[in-house]
């Protein structure tokens, strides 16, 4: 096929940059979008009497015959014809004749990849929605099944206080929360259709652009042709997305590392999801969580990539363009499967109480001691510092939490009642915080229905 911009160049024209241009390798994926974009241009073309209803049918016909060749597998993608636009009308005019050349009319390549990439993003946004949902009923029925048990919640990696372990669960599925509504409005923002934009400035064609729009499941073409040929904000929005996914993974995966080890023994990974040493017989190591960890790094870097490419670009069409694809197929590939495999890892947890309440006790509990106090009036300064000193005191003497009774309390400190030693118990300790987001049972309650709500109308489609 000669070149679509060949007229303008020698028979050498472009050739030495050709497999540096060249696109068709990554943006090949496209094709879905692509012809869904060229069929609803055909029949807007058609329905303004640009084309010929004949016309329309041939082209149609042989976008049909194009498909099955896709689907069949037995495409051979030639990468001299430089990206997915220009083998899917090298391939029509190759099966319908020169009539499939009309089909390009009033469009230009620059809003034909703007089309395609919108829809793309429509489309991933609402797969990855569709597998955080996923994400979040795990944890939410975890949190339901292993409702009283109970474990420190943690600052700075040090034990802080006792919380409810489904509390902990539905932290991260708050996380996620976040994730998908910044996922919806990724797509809500891509719904203007760059189809009609043309190469920067529109087209003398009467087209249809709001026509075409609604054929797509787009709201309304995009007000400025020369800003929808020229940005990538929706792709942008959807590597941030995607980012953010990644990094609220990431920290999920690191805690199931922590609480993995021998030195936490929290939880046991499923066999399925972890892998073992060649060297020590004895290691089960939590790879998956660890990988998907680690891969975060590299969404991360996608949008990095992104915003440095776009920062410095003039407006209209510019090849710099062409690296988005790569980044923004990547995240979603990564992100998905991290999702996916992250749920299963959830899904499959074995959880081991004893451990986890053997840690809740302890100095974990003497908040609780200075707010028994500051009860009772004292201002809660000076009561934790009463019981920051009786720590103090206690570490000095190499006693523990257990260990404090009435009379060891008296010797200590005779200015904290002995009665109040009754709070001390972690059960105690969760039941007590009942404020709003707290993690007393009937709190964590309110949030399981809350997510339970959200999660109810996303699978369903209000989302």
């Amino acid at each position: 096929m000669t070149k679509a911009w060949g007229g303008r160049f020698g028979p050498e024209g472009g050739r030495g940059a050709e497999a540096f241009t060249a696109t068709l390798p990554v943006d090949q994926r496209l094709w879905p979008q692509d012809l869904a974009g060229s069929r609803a241009h055909a029949r807007m073309l058609g329905r303004q009497g640009i084309l010929t209803p004949e016309e329309v049918e041939t082209i149609l016909g042989g976008l049909d015959a194009v498909e099955a060749e896709l689907t069949s597998g037995q495409a051979v993608f030639d990468p001299s014809l430089e990206d997915i636009h220009l083998w899917v009308e090298s391939r029509l005019i190759e099966r319908v004749g020169a009539v499939g050349g009309k089909l390009h009319t009033g469009r230009s390549r620059n809003d034909q990849v703007a089309v395609d990439e919108h829809l793309f993003v429509v489309e991933a946004a609402g797969d990855l929605e569709a597998a955080l949902i996923r994400l979040e009923t795990a944890l939410v029925e975890r949190a339901e099944r292993e409702p009283g048990l109970v474990m420190p919640g943690y600052t700075h990696l040090q034990r802080a206080q006792p919380v409810l372990w489904s509390f902990h669960l539905l932290a991260f599925a708050f996380m996620f929360e976040r994730d998908r509504d910044r996922l919806r409005e990724t797509r809500r923002r891509a719904t203007c259709s760059p189809l009609g934009a043309a190469a920067l400035a529109g087209t003398p064609h009467p087209i249809d652009a709001h026509w075409t729009a609604a054929q797509l499941g787009l709201a309304i073409p995009c007000p400025n042709a020369l800003d929808a040929t020229s940005n990538r904000d929706e792709i942008v929005d959807l590597v941030y997305a995607g980012a953010m996914t990644a990094v609220h993974l990431s920290r999920l995966a690191d805690e199931l590392v922590l609480f993995s080890s021998e030195e936490f023994g929290f939880v046991v990974l499923d066999e399925a999801y972890a892998r073992g040493s060649s060297i020590m017989p004895q290691k089960r190591n939590p790879e998956t969580a660890e990988l998907v960890r680690g891969k975060s790094g590299r969404v991360i870097g996608n949008l990095v990539a992104l915003l440095v490419t776009l920062k410095g670009l003039p407006l209209g069409y510019q090849s710099d363009l062409m690296e988005d694809k790569e980044r923004l197929f990547d995240t979603v590939d990564t992100v998905k499967a991290s999702v996916q495999v992250m749920t299963d890892v959830v899904r499959t947890l074995t959880v081991r109480p004893e451990r986890m309440a053997q840690a809740a006790r302890g100095f974990a509990l003497v908040t609780d001691l200075a707010d028994a106090l500051s009860a009772r009036g004292v201002p809660f300064r000076e009561a934790h510092h009463r019981v920051g000193a009786l720590v103090r005191r206690m570490e000095a003497q190499g006693l523990t939490v257990e260990d404090l009774t009435p009379e060891v309390l008296a010797r200590l400190d005779p200015s904290i009642p002995g009665e109040l030693l009754a709070v001390l118990d972690p059960g105690r300790a969760v039941q007590a915080r009942r404020s709003a987001g707290g993690t007393a049972p009937e709190r964590v309650a309110e949030q399981i229905a809350a997510l339970r709500r959200s999660l109810s109308a996303g699978a369903g489609g209000g989302a």
